[in-house]
């Protein structure tokens, strides 16, 4: 059986990078591997997601960022459950499969939207039933947190827009469940500084090497 390795983080922090990278690496090492990206806008149930709930258009006047967080991840659910079996067929040949954003990233943004405490674990226990009980999704074996604050991957200015107050929130809650799931967190900033891309993909490949695979 195969392996699933989950990256995440906010937008920008370079997910969708560092999932290619890790990729190219296992194979370049003989391991097999295949990365994935959710949502799958090019099946059906992401077409749905994007359009609906993404796209300017009469479906949710009120923008995805309005709706109740539950009704958005029955949205996000349903296009990891239509596309599962691709995943699991990968795994069912001994893959490594890399995901970029995973129920993981469902429980981050929606959680980011309460500021209760309490009501934000209750969000990360609902989609974690949702998900991994009801729906059978199979949980990854390995999550990374790539800790990138959104000021420094937009080198913004110090004032915060709204989008940019968004994405602090949700990094916030990325921070909180990596506490609670036990992720492995990567800090992509030092002394006030940006990390080269190559020296955030070594210590993956170092953490993952730590873990046994190599």
């Amino acid at each position: 059986m195969g392996k699933i390795i989950v990256i995440e983080g906010i937008e920008g922090s370079g997910k969708e990078t560092h999932s290619k990278l890790l990729v190219e690496f296992l194979n370049k090492i003989g391991k097999k591997a295949v990365e994935f990206s959710f949502p799958m806008y090019d099946t059906p149930t992401g077409r749905i997601f994007k359009n609906c709930l993404l796209n300017n258009n009469n479906y949710f006047n009120e923008g995805i960022d309005s709706l109740d967080p539950e009704l958005v991840c029955l949205y996000t659910a349903a296009d990891r459950k239509y596309n599962i079996k691709k995943i699991e067929e990968y795994l069912n040949d001994d893959y490594i499969v890399v995901i970029n954003r995973y129920t993981s990233s469902n429980m981050a943004n929606q959680g980011s939207k309460y500021e209760d405490s309490e009501d934000r674990f209750y969000m990360y226990q609902w989609i974690d039933k949702l998900e991994y009980w009801l729906l059978k999704l199979p949980k990854p074996d390995y999550t990374i947190l790539l800790n990138m604050p959104y000021k420094y991957n937009n080198q913004l200015s110090f004032e915060l827009t709204d989008e940019d107050s968004k994405q602090e929130r949700v990094l916030q809650s990325y921070l909180e469940l990596a506490g609670l799931y036990n992720w492995d967190i990567i800090d992509c900033i030092v002394d006030s500084k940006e990390k080269s891309i190559d020296s955030i993909n070594e210590e993956i490949i170092e953490l993952l090497k730590n873990k046994g695979i190599k």
